[in-house]
């Protein structure tokens, strides 16, 4: 007879472990199934959002995440954009407006390569006793009724046995080619850009030395007009060792054993001849990809599974962990009692317009609007006119940055019209469906501090004690948890502009009152799909 879990989790990369840890801090019985043993060596996922340093301040383990990047301490995380190659005139730093997001977020950002990551959340969730790994071993099938569901899978080391085990639900983080996809007839669409890219990691002490003249820089994307807006780019993985990725476009008929051609291109995009010592080389197509639903009855799939894209702005891990703090607390709220089948759906209806509107607009809009832009512009040609528009380039990218995720709109945030997605603007104002900035409270503590992942929290500042225990009564009759924050609406605190707000497990805003009345019994029916 199979073994009972809660939830089983197809795949332990960082997204499936990471889930593992939020699944298990509530208490959730979790297995893990996981073709690999080792975490790869590839530097891949580097940049963690400030996002994303919060869901592992909520985790546990946020400290130990900074102790493992490979900067020396200090040393800053940026980039910049160069026009034709490394050694150009024209350059700028790219991504210095993000650094205005800081006080939007509770945690500051951090780079380190994601193998480095993944050893970090593997040991936080290896103190969690409900969660039991299966390491080596390959899910072959992933069935469902309507009790639960059945995972097989088989061991890739002696003995060579198959194994069932079973679950109320299962979610997918399996990547690009899941199995869990395949098996629950998923489908996933999305634009093909039609280049073939290579990634490869190397050594060069040369490169190393010239890419100094930009000072403490992380990133080096490259605008070729040759590649019509697909970047060329060079990104550190440590300082004193000298080592890179590069990712750029390449003749489609390139194998792994091409390096003098890769070391060309290499060569083209820094502007420069050098040295390199390869540790890797592989491949990718610069496409994009979203799944058509996140959940098929009880599995569900998150992170690459659910939708993928070039490494480009640091969208892919980041995602896939907001995918998590999203299912994670939705999950909780049905073993807890107070959750149901409509809330577990809001998990689709709120997470994929997001990277919808990251991968089809962002990400390819902005391979596109580069590539017109290089078409538009060109030194050779109209040096006064490239100047012109390089300079507005360079104004631009000083302004706030335009990528915020937001629910709002959604069916289970109160008083705001919309549609969630990555369109709107960072604000202290506390408003229905964005995250919510952080404050100092009078006892100096932040409210970051009082925040809990498996329970609402309403912040109440100098509001009507009336109105504060009608809503701990609706809270109370529908079982919901929630900490209730009293204090004065005053010194940090006026930046929320309002007197009450309600906040998700998630950190998100599910209601300001500034945004408008409502009856406390709709309210907390509609925050957690009962209305």
């Amino acid at each position: 007879m199979a073994e009972q879990y809660q939830v089983a989790i197809i795949g332990g990369g960082p997204v499936g472990v990471s889930l593992a840890i939020d699944l298990g801090m509530r208490g959730i019985k979790v297995a893990v199934l996981e073709r690999h043993r080792d975490v790869g060596r590839i530097p891949k996922g580097q940049g963690l959002t400030f996002r994303t340093l919060e869901h592992f301040y909520f985790w546990g383990c946020v400290d130990e995440i900074r102790r493992a990047r490979l900067l020396p301490p200090g040393y800053k995380i940026g980039g910049v954009l160069i026009y034709d190659n490394a050694m150009s005139d024209y350059w700028y730093p790219n991504n210095e407006a993000r650094a205005l997001l800081d006080p939007f977020f509770y945690e500051k950002n951090e780079r380190l390569p994601q193998y480095l990551t993944e050893e970090v959340v593997r040991a936080r969730a290896g103190e969690l006793e409900n969660v039991t790994f299966f390491w080596e071993h390959t899910v072959k099938n992933v069935e469902q009724s309507e009790d639960g569901v059945t995972i097989s899978a088989s061991s890739e080391v002696w003995p060579y046995e198959d194994m069932e085990i079973a679950a109320d639900y299962a979610v997918g983080c399996d990547g690009t080619r899941s199995i869990t996809n395949a098996k629950q007839g998923i489908e996933r669409h999305g634009t093909n850009l039609g280049y073939r890219m290579c990634l490869t990691v190397f050594k060069s002490d040369e490169l190393n030395v010239a890419l100094e003249r930009f000072g403490e820089k992380t990133t080096f994307l490259i605008l070729n007009e040759r590649y019509q807006g697909a970047w060329q780019f060079f990104g550190r993985v440590g300082v004193e060792a000298g080592t890179f990725f590069f990712h750029a476009p390449v003749d489609p008929d390139l194998t792994p054993k091409d390096t003098d051609r890769v070391l060309a291109t290499m060569h083209e995009a820094a502007g420069m001849t050098f040295d390199a010592q390869f540790e890797h080389l592989g491949f990718w197509n610069l496409a994009i990809e979203v799944a058509d639903t996140y959940r098929k009855n009880r599995v569900f799939i998150a992170g690459d599974a659910a939708h993928s894209h070039p490494p480009y702005g640091g969208h892919g891990l980041n995602s896939g962990l907001e995918d998590v703090t999203n299912l994670g607390w939705k999950l909780g709220a049905i073993f807890e009692g107070w959750g149901s089948e409509a809330l577990l759906d809001t998990y689709t209806e709120e997470r994929r317009p997001v990277f919808l509107q990251t991968g089809e607009e962002v990400i390819a809009g902005g391979v596109q609007r580069d590539g017109a832009w290089l078409s538009a512009h060109n030194p050779e040609r109209d040096r006064e006119d490239f100047e012109r528009a390089w300079q507005q380039r360079i104004e631009d990218a000083t302004k706030p940055w335009p990528y915020e995720v937001n629910y709002q709109g959604s069916s289970i945030v109160v008083g705001a019209e919309g549609a969630p997605g990555v369109h709107g603007e960072y604000e202290h104002p506390a408003r229905a469906g964005h995250h919510l900035s952080p404050c100092t409270l009078t006892d100096g503590s932040n409210i970051y501090h009082h925040l809990r992942i498996d329970r609402f929290t309403l912040l109440a500042l100098d509001a009507d004690e009336a109105r504060v225990a009608a809503i701990i009564a609706a809270a109370d009759e529908r079982n919901i948890p929630l900490t209730v924050i009293h204090d004065t609406a005053e010194g940090d605190r006026t930046k929320y502009e309002t007197g009450l707000i309600l906040i998700r497990p998630d950190q998100f805003v599910a209601w300001a009152e500034r945004e408008g009345e409502v009856d406390s019994a709709t309210l907390m029916d509609t925050v957690i799909a009962r209305a």
